[in-house]
């Protein structure tokens, strides 16, 4: 849900940035991005903090999944050029974990949006808590 916090939110509001590219291919024929590139951008931020191979924080024989996403679109992404994904932890659960993200081109957010991530075993396929480790990482990277 978009608030008028959000709407005024720069990329100096989220502690964690990464970068994805903009590729010819993700352009529809009137040259604009694809909607669901906006949703793969918010995946890279999320995944170079829970699948960081330094430090992941799943735990052994455990995912995450997707419980809930919402994107809130508020300009074009345009090709060629790249865009800036500001990530935040917002809340930490006993097995999820809930992001605020931000899509940045030229300077001007173009998307926000939130996921809520859980810590997954495949083999019941029931949720696990997060070990104490993962949510002290975590807690490094909530939202002032």
């Amino acid at each position: 849900m978009e608030t008028d916090d959000s709407k005024n939110m720069t990329l100096t509001d989220f502690p964690l940035h990464s970068y994805d590219k903009v590729r010819y291919a993700d352009t529809d024929r009137q040259g604009h991005v694809n909607n669901a590139v906006f949703s793969q951008c918010f995946e890279t931020g999320r995944v170079e903090l829970l699948y960081d191979p330094a430090r992941p924080l799943y735990d052994v024989g455990c995912t995450f999944v997707i419980a809930s996403s919402k994107v809130d679109y508020r300009k074009e992404i345009v090709w060629p050029g790249t865009v800036v994904i500001g990530t935040a932890v917002t809340r930490i659960g006993t097995s999820s974990i809930t992001f605020s993200q931000g899509l940045f081109q030229n300077d001007a957010m173009v998307a926000s949006g939130e996921t809520v991530i859980v810590h997954v075993d495949p083999q019941t396929s029931r949720s696990r808590p997060l070990s104490a480790e993962t949510k002290l990482t975590l807690a490094n990277h909530l939202r002032p």
